[in-house]
């Protein structure tokens, strides 16, 4: 945490009389928002101005005093904006949680042990049961299976358990302030008060994620506007307590998005001994190496069971998110939709996977890679690691697919498995040719 930024925050809060809250966390990632709106059944926003970027360098009272100028200027009025922004001060815990994405903290073995617990798989089975009518209508209207809804629904709140006791106007006004992103939390924030000033929940109620995210199936603002229905017909789309409403906001959402009702997500697959690394998507996406599953089992690869894979004309990537000793995956198409909801691979693996565990598939069969992630100060050495020996040109302590493009090159030129894949043992053999090359 920046503590002159603190500083800052903590003057303007004195100065406005105001108390810095501190709120418990909520563990839940934002949806992204998507890339372009589509027609909805809840009136649109108004076709949006440019939010102004915040400006750092301005405290917190005049920071606040803009952002009310820009939120009238959008049509908001005087009563909301007085209402949502009047006694508000910036959450130092949400900086703290925003700093913290699961690939950077995690591993995806503990990452998929949690997000697909047995609980989860047997409380997601007994809400796809209570609710079977309402899914078969979804699929019906929008063609996203019932499995992945729940899915979708188990990931994002333990099935509305546990959709975020942050307030969402003040969470979005701190990281609209706070700066790394303030230009999309700033539209953000003036979208969550159109749908204040729209009637659809009160200031009070409006409760999500520390990103703001909110509801059910964690609905940015932006995403709610575009994408929210009425899935039952009373007059209302609501996410935060009406079941049938979420889901069918979250079917309409994935449908708009370009959900392949023909296809899945993907599936756990073997490769074969001596299997060429390099054909491993490394980035996020998983679009490097695209190839149709003839061509996969041309080498070599089959179903995780060892059976032969589809016979349909399917592309698809490969990907191994522990490495060559942790399970492989083929994605299709339908796995980067899930990326426009939340942009992890973790997550978009764990959906498919639990959508298929709510279907009555089994457990993973590759072992699990248990290993402790790395420190962000050890991901900064092995990147300047990496850049000393001409693999990379920036050590930014961000785990991307640059990096991980960078750990391969240096695997291959040194005689390593080529997965990719960020270890101690990496981060050793590169700090140990590193210093031999400058002695």
């Amino acid at each position: 945490m920046n503590s002159s930024w603190w500083n800052r925050i903590g003057r303007a809060a004195l100065a406005l009389g105001l108390a810095l809250p501190l709120v418990a966390s909520c563990q839940q990632t934002a949806p992204a928002a998507p890339a372009s709106p589509a027609p909805t059944t809840v009136a649109a926003a108004a076709t949006p101005a440019p939010a102004l970027s915040p400006a750092p360098d301005l405290d917190f009272a005049a920071w606040l005093e803009g952002a009310r100028a820009d939120a009238a200027k959008r049509g908001i009025t005087p009563g909301t904006i007085n209402l949502a922004l009047t006694g508000i001060a910036p959450i130092e815990r949400i900086i703290e949680a925003d700093s913290r994405q699961p690939e950077f903290s995690n591993t995806f073995t503990r990452y998929i042990s949690s997000a697909v617990s047995a609980k989860r798989v047997t409380d997601g089975r007994a809400m796809m049961a209570k609710h079977a009518k309402l899914l078969v209508a979804l699929e019906r209207q929008y063609g996203i299976p019932g499995r992945f809804l729940v899915a979708f629904w188990g990931l994002e709140s333990n099935y509305g358990r546990n959709t975020g006791s942050y307030p969402v106007i003040n969470a979005l006004v701190t990281l609209a302030y706070e700066g790394r992103r303030g230009a999309f939390f700033r539209e953000e924030m003036i979208l969550a008060l159109s749908i204040l000033d729209k009637g659809h929940i009160t200031v009070d109620e409006m409760k999500g994620s520390y990103a703001g995210a909110m509801g059910q199936t964690q609905f940015m603002p932006s995403t709610f506007l575009r994408y929210a229905v009425d899935g039952d017909r009373d007059g209302h789309a609501d996410i935060w307590q009406n079941v049938p409403d979420a889901l069918a906001s979250t079917a309409n959402y994935l449908n708009k998005l370009g959900w392949d009702p023909k296809r899945t997500w993907g599936r756990e697959v073997r490769v074969p001994a001596g299997f060429d690394l390099r054909n491993v998507s490394l980035d996020v996406d998983a679009k490097e190496n695209v190839k149709s599953l003839a061509q996969w089992a041309a080498l070599g690869v089959r179903r995780a069971d060892g059976g032969a894979l589809p016979s349909q004309d399917l592309q698809a990537a490969l990907v191994m998110p522990a490495g060559a000793k942790g399970p492989a995956f083929l994605l299709y198409d339908n796995y980067r939709i899930t990326l426009r909801y939340n942009r992890s691979a973790f997550y978009a693996i764990a959906i498919g996977h639990l959508a298929d565990r709510l279907s009555g598939a089994g457990g993973l069969t590759a072992p699990p890679r248990e290993a402790d992630p790395l420190r962000r100060e050890e991901v900064v050495a092995l990147q300047e690691g990496l850049v000393t020996l001409g693999f990379l040109t920036t050590a930014d302590g961000v785990m991307g697919s640059g990096t991980r493009q960078g750990i391969r090159a240096f695997q291959l030129a040194n005689g390593l498995t080529p997965d990719g894949y960020a270890d101690r043992s990496v981060l050793t053999a590169v700090q140990s040719k590193a210093r031999a090359g400058a002695s």
